[in-house]
């Protein structure tokens, strides 16, 4: 489940094992193919169908189970030759997927020839890398790995980068200690052992080898060590067998261990082999606290148990977990599925031909890649947001834990989660989640957001119809887009790729705070988040912040990333708050005053701000930010207005650019910038007063609009300026209170309590009568 978070499908997943067969001897190709013909037709036997898109239950089956007609092969170890097989069967059998049934072969994406899984862990290790100060495209790092250089992972996985020094590998014939190598030789003679088919350590050419190099068959008894190897793996003994060679080669002190191979091999101190469920690797099995590598590449499954990871990370180490790193692969599947179906619906229409849906196929290869790998990207890169904030949301993660176990199947324990009690212990050391943590709750709000989705009218709101198009390829989108309204999955896609999109972009507790913060439903809080990503373009925002990630700081990537988070957020609320409708019709207006408020901000905001913003613009500039995103991150707070500007410009029958200036000045006058920073700057003790605080801002962002609203109304015609002058003026008497608490609670330190008064007083502000102010102002 975890895995297929990422992918439309959830559900079980099955192996073919060949048990018996007829006669003595080597099992022949033939024969298995045989055995899997029979197996695949047995499965379909019992599937239930598409036939004229209505559900066909197969012949003979008593169905005691709801429909169900998805039941797809994925490319994997053994049976990737098998794709064109299992496709046969399945257009024998009449099955509505055809030959998208069995992802690969002939007219299908081969993923080792891709290599799309370690290209999807690769995203996971530069990211671990970028934060440890190095480029793997640029900077010379050690590695030890599991696997060799025909297999499709570990093989594709040491070509990526020319500067990688392979010190020692192992699979299950040989193992390969090289101490020392040369980067650019190394390289030239992995991509030759790649080239050669079925080939292994033992072909590795002897005379690059550096000086004390060792190649020696997992057969012998002992392996003599020269004094280059016990160096570079850090060990003093003088032999060792192949078992204990192996583990001295997971417990080396390199850069990265990249695991491209099969058997679990670390576990965690406390566990034992048994926990590990894996006979084969008990001899080589090391634990995690043993391990001296920085960083954990987990290009195959099941390498460490989830315990082992979270020990690794909690020590220090950079790791995910397996179904995060290589969950590429089963994407790839994935958008190979579903675009066959979109086509198999153009080709049904006589729009194309089978050769030409073959060429299309190969001609969008690039694309479908990019787009999954883009995937694996986002996924690497909110993991490593959250882990700096989670310390700081510790009752956000234990109110989604919470929620997904009664509702979405989360076993906290067989996920090695913290209990609440161990959470809060978290919190008062002021320790966050782990990265392994952090991947299980990123995967399970992600098949739960999906859901949720999927059991409301989301997916069929027409004005979301272009997130499905928007999964294609582009080219297959601008020829084919008006038939993803008759994808069978349509629904399926928009529900998984929005939930991905808004996880990825915002975190695991994003929907979650918010439906329990605004008491919303999900699909409510999803809505309002895409109206708020339209109005304040931060997709756009979002791509221009990564761009910088080669050329400027972590920290200043941190902080302008953070900036458009915020920017969603706040904009997400009061979207959330005004109880908008579908999409064009709520992000219209407010896209345009966010886009005159960028423009026009630097002229409209109070004299008093100017300059602080001006040096704080340079500043980031000189770290290298560009000038327009700087900008918008210093004003993203103003800029957060828009959607209450435009509604209240709307609303008055005003100019946007008048309305944001009464806006701004009700803001400097009233100090509900400094109510705002407040607000912000408060440590919650308890998930209560985390609540309360948030419903306080809601409430002044809210008493803001109001008092912006009742000043500009009560004198149409009058310019801003002159509108909101004399609505302070007759409110003096209102605002001298308002004043004189804030200076209070300035001097006394502001509690909830106070702020909640200062909201209250601001609000007065908008329900006083203009006339008894005035009076009241007169007197006093």
């Amino acid at each position: 489940r975890v895995k297929n978070a990422v992918i439309v499908p959830t559900g079980a997943k099955g192996g073919f094992f060949v048990k018996r067969l007829p006669g003595e001897g080597a099992v022949g190709a033939a024969e298995v193919e045989r055995c899997y013909v029979d197996f695949v037709s047995g499965l379909l036997d019992a599937t239930d169908n598409l036939v004229d898109g209505l559900v066909a239950h197969p012949e003979g089956v008593r169905v005691l189970d709801d429909d169900d007609t998805y039941l797809v092969v994925a490319a994997d170890k053994g049976t990737a030759r098998l794709s064109d097989t299992a496709n046969a069967v399945a257009e024998a059998h009449g099955f509505w997927l055809g030959d998208a049934f069995a992802s690969g072969g002939s007219a299908g994406y081969d993923h080792k020839q891709l290599g799309i899984t370690a290209r999807g862990a690769w995203e996971s290790v530069k990211r671990h890398f970028r934060d440890l100060g190095i480029d793997p495209a640029r900077d010379a790092f050690t590695c030890v790995g599991i696997g060799d250089m025909s297999g499709d992972v570990f093989g594709n996985g040491m070509l990526l980068s020319d500067r990688l020094r392979l010190i020692a590998a192992y699979d299950h014939r040989h193992v390969f200690i090289d101490p020392d190598p040369d980067p650019a030789a190394s390289f030239g003679e992995r991509r030759r052992l790649f080239d050669l088919a079925g080939s292994s350590w033992g072909d590795y050419d002897r005379t690059i080898l550096s000086d004390g190099a060792v190649v020696a068959a997992r057969a012998a008894k002992r392996v003599e060590l020269t004094p280059q190897v016990r160096a570079a793996l850090g060990i003093e003994d003088d032999a060792l067998t192949p078992a204990e060679l192996i583990q001295a080669i997971l417990r080396a002190p390199v850069d990265l261990l990249w695991n491209g191979g099969i058997g679990t091999v670390v576990k965690a101190a406390a566990e034992t082999d048994d926990d590990a469920q894996d006979r084969a690797s008990d001899a080589i099995r090391v634990n995690a606290t043993a391990l001296r590598c920085r960083v954990v590449g987990e290009g195959g499954n099941l390498g460490f148990t989830q315990r082992a990871r979270i020990e690794y990370a909690q020590a220090g180490g950079a790791i995910n977990a397996d179904f995060i790193d290589n969950s590429a692969g089963v994407s790839c599947s994935d958008h190979e599925v579903n675009l066959k179906i979109l086509l198999g619906v153009a080709e049904a229409r006589g729009r194309l031909t089978r050769p030409e849906r073959d060429a299309l196929l190969e001609r969008v290869t690039e694309d479908v890649t990019g787009r999954v790998l883009t995937g694996s990207f986002l996924q690497a890169q909110i993991l490593t947001q959250e882990e700096r904030i989670s310390a700081e949301r510790l009752f956000a993660y234990d109110d989604l834990i919470r929620a997904l176990e009664r509702d979405a199947g989360l076993d906290r324990e067989l996920e090695a989660l913290p209990s609440a009690e161990e959470l809060a212990e978290r919190g008062r050391l002021g320790r966050g989640l782990s990265r392994p943590e952090l991947a299980v709750l990123l995967a399970y709000s992600k098949q739960s957001l999906s859901d949720e989705l999927l059991a409301s009218s989301l997916p069929d709101d027409p004005s979301l119809q272009p997130l499905a198009a928007a999964y294609f390829p582009q080219e297959v989108a601008e020829r084919f887009g008006d038939l993803v309204a008759d994808h069978p999955l349509r629904r399926e896609l928009i529900a998984t790729f929005t939930a991905n999109d808004v996880v990825d972009s915002l975190g695991p507790t994003f929907v979650s705070r918010l439906v329990a913060e605004h008491a919303s439903a999900a699909p409510e809080v999803v809505r309002a988040c895409i109206v708020a990503r339209e109005t304040t373009g931060a997709d756009d925002r979002w791509s221009a912040v990564e761009r910088l990630e080669t050329t400027a700081s972590r920290e200043l990537v941190t902080e302008l990333m953070a900036g458009v988070d915020e920017l969603v957020e706040a904009t997400t609320r009061r979207h959330i708050a005004r109880r908008r409708g579908r999409v064009p019709e709520a992000a219209g207006s407010a896209r345009a005053a966010f886009e005159l408020l960028e423009a026009s901000i630097a002229d409209l905001v109070p004299e008093a701000w100017s300059d602080d913003r001006t040096a704080r613009v340079a500043e980031l500039v000189d770290q290298g930010a560009p000038q327009s995103l700087a900008h918008a991150h210093v004003h993203r707070r103003e800029l957060g207005l828009a959607p209450d500007v435009a509604g209240v410009a709307a609303e008055l029958g005003r100019g946007l650019d008048d309305v944001a200036q009464a806006f701004l000045l009700v803001d400097d006058r009233a100090r509900i910038w400094w109510l705002e920073a407040e607000l912000g700057s408060r440590a919650a003790a308890t998930r209560f007063e985390r609540w309360a605080s948030g419903a306080i801002h809601d409430d002044l962002r809210v008493a803001h609009r109001a008092v912006a609203t009742r000043a500009l109304a009560q004198a149409p015609g009058v310019p801003a300026g002159a509108a909101v002058a004399t609505f302070l003026e007759q409110s003096a008497a209102t605002l001298a209170g308002l004043d004189d608490l804030l200076h209070s609670l300035d001097l006394e330190g502001p509690d909830l309590a106070g702020l909640t008064l200062a909201v209250r007083r601001l609000q007065a502000l908008a329900d006083e009568d203009p006339e008894r102010g005035a009076a009241a102002a007169v007197t006093g």
